[in-house]
């Protein structure tokens, strides 16, 4: 059931984009259409599962045992660069018309902060782990809800600036204006969701 409760809490509760504001460049860059936003997010859930696994390893077994901890931002942007040179072969060979339609932002992910972010949170065991013990089970279930979030965010967000291109806004408020007041409805709405942490972990008596 905790690991439940991460899943719920990282999607809704402490969404990434709306509740941490990380990755807010491809949230805004590339949430224009809902198949270029859901490409982004399944772009960015491949990336940063394996970046999560990858740069805790390298954490736990190559940089605490060297004490070579004040490395780690460089090392996991080398690993999260790596990443993403692959999910660019692999998207250029399968889904080409994707490929071009995230444009400069797919390279964007290596600097992303979402990845970047909850990677060091999961490495440096900082993350709110719900009352499990620390570790790289726990940090994986993580990683994949925050992912999961950050692509539900997105495609919403994509969806609510389609129907937009429909509806009378003043000229004044056209474009990136709109698109950001939008956004900060959105971010309120999901604040509904605030407390539903506290109820599970009642329900399902977890410290």
């Amino acid at each position: 059931m905790a690991y439940l409760l991460i899943f719920i809490t990282a999607i809704f509760v402490n969404n990434v984009i709306l509740s941490q504001f990380l990755g807010i460049c491809p949230f805004l860059g590339v949430s224009r259409k809902i198949n270029t936003a859901a490409g982004m997010g399944a772009a960015v859930t491949f990336v940063l599962t394996l970046a999560t696994i990858v740069t805790y390893l390298i954490q736990t077994y190559v940089l605490q045992p060297n004490g070579l901890e004040y490395l780690q931002t460089i090392a996991f942007i080398l690993v999260i660069a790596a990443l993403v040179q692959m999910v660019e072969i692999i998207l250029k060979k399968v889904s080409p018309s994707l490929y071009q339609a995230l444009g400069v932002f797919l390279p964007l992910i290596t600097t992303n902060c979402c990845i970047l972010g909850v990677a060091i949170q999961v490495a440096s065991n900082q993350y709110d782990s719900q009352g499990l013990p620390f570790g790289l089970l726990p940090g994986i279930v993580y990683a994949i809800s925050t992912a999961l979030g950050f692509a539900l965010a997105m495609i919403i967000f994509a969806g609510l600036r389609e129907q937009l291109q429909f509806a009378r806004i003043p000229k004044a408020m056209k474009g990136m204006p709109i698109a950001l007041i939008t956004a900060s409805l959105l971010a309120m709405a999901f604040m509904g969701f605030s407390g539903v942490d506290g109820g599970l972990k009642t329900l399902f008596g977890i410290e």
